[in-house]
């Protein structure tokens, strides 16, 4: 998997030949030897994105489901992780932009990855609300499809230009949002 990662990065999935996967410094299998620890490409490349987003997930789950700000400090901390991974970063957004095909081989993936975000996020900030910790009178659903759309955009800013301070921007994203939620003026 470790080969793989740097071929999917600078190619794409379709462009990366299991080949050159197997031949890699990392790998130093013959392709009949990288298929018999992967069937196909397609199982490599799941393999790859499940042990991409392990980690992520593990450190998200407790996070998630405490809801309320707990989960706006989680998706910070995930943010600094996703800075100190930067080939991953640009592992993900490779291969999530190829995957809006949907004959691509991680499109069903990346549709029940977002799905199962979105409904994380979605939880999180409705139990903010059913604690009194968020105000009520917005959309919890509409809440965690910008956060998803903030970090996702973010990620690809700082890929196109390192400069840009990922982790100070998302929480600076945060810290509107955390007023947006709590201040409980409802709009007139």
């Amino acid at each position: 998997m470790r080969a793989a990662v740097p071929l999917f990065v600078q190619n794409g999935y379709r462009g990366a030949p299991l080949a050159a996967v197997a031949d890699a410094d990392a790998a130093q299998l013959t392709q009949p030897g990288l298929l018999h620890h992967f069937p196909s490409k397609e199982h490599l490349l799941m393999a790859v994105l499940e042990e991409r987003d392990s980690e992520s997930r593990a450190a998200m789950r407790e996070a998630l489901q405490e809801g309320g700000d707990a989960a706006l400090h989680a998706l910070e901390d995930l943010v600094e992780r996703n800075a100190g991974t930067p080939e991953l970063v640009q592992l993900f957004t490779v291969l999530v932009g190829e995957a809006v095909a949907a004959d691509h081989p991680a499109h069903a993936f990346f549709v029940d990855r977002y799905d199962h975000i979105r409904d994380r996020i979605t939880a999180a900030i409705r139990h903010g609300q059913e604690t009194g910790t968020f105000r009520t009178d917005t959309d919890p659903e509409t809440v965690a499809t910008l956060v998803i759309a903030m970090m996702d955009g973010l990620q690809i800013q700082w890929l196109l230009h390192r400069e840009l301070d990922m982790n100070r921007t998302f929480r600076q994203f945060v810290t509107i949002l955390r007023h947006h939620l709590t201040t409980h003026d409802q709009p007139s």
